[in-house]
């Protein structure tokens, strides 16, 4: 269970959503649906879920630009474009996007297994938001045992417990069947988030449209 949760007030809306770190939409999305569940004072219990975007991504990384360009065919001049508006849109979310030209893209299995293992003791939540912060605004390698390591005693966990954990690869099972999971159950892309078990809406919606789902699903439940 995450330990991202609304005060207990009525119903609990049980959210679920299927991330990756390294992914800026991920993190936008995040923070429109919560600003959506202030507005319409939805009380939820959110839940995080694995999902790599470069499972196969060699253990040194790859240039961002140069990983866009191969991945999606993306020019020098849009990858500079989608940066800015990526950018001007985590100013508008209070989430702030630091990109440069040296920037890397990494694999992020092993931050999965760090957000699973501190999961187990109620920071899930935490360790995910610390991640994100740690990629896109300070650009440090979501791979590197230390790095991950070092987010763990940001968030008041035992550093050499969160070493430990990496280096023995304890949850690497763990988080491999559940990307299999939601892989198997149709998510290719993310962010995916599923309301109430059964309602998924894949990419970040903006506030507006989530506000309309929430109050949607706060009607039919009232219905």
């Amino acid at each position: 269970m995450s330990d991202m949760q609304t005060p207990d007030e009525g119903p609990v809306l049980q959210i679920d959503i299927v991330s990756d770190v390294v992914c800026p939409w991920c993190i936008i999305g995040f923070r429109q649906l919560e600003k959506a569940l202030r507005i319409t004072a939805t009380s939820a219990s959110i839940r995080w879920h694995p999902f790599e975007l470069n499972p196969h991504m060699a253990e040194e990384g790859e240039n961002l630009r140069e990983h866009l360009a191969a991945k999606y065919g993306t020019a020098p001049e849009e990858s500079r474009k989608a940066r800015d508006r990526l950018t001007a849109i985590g100013e508008e979310v209070g989430f702030t996007f630091n990109y440069a030209d040296d920037m890397r893209m990494v694999n992020t299995f092993r931050a999965h297994q760090l957000i699973r293992w501190a999961g187990r003791q109620g920071k899930e939540h935490h360790a995910e938001m610390a991640l994100f912060e740690a990629f896109f605004a300070r650009r440090e390698n979501l791979n590197d045992l230390q790095v991950l390591a070092d987010a763990a005693g940001s968030l008041g966990l035992d550093r050499a417990e969160a070493l430990a954990v990496l280096e023995d690869g304890r949850f690497a099972d763990e988080v491999r069947k559940e990307e299999a999971f939601w892989t198997s159950n149709g998510i290719q892309g993310v962010p995916a988030v599923i309301f109430d078990r059964q309602h998924l809406v894949t990419g970040a919606q903006g506030t507006d449209n989530y506000v309309a789902i929430l109050r949607q699903l706060a009607s039919g439940k009232a219905a």
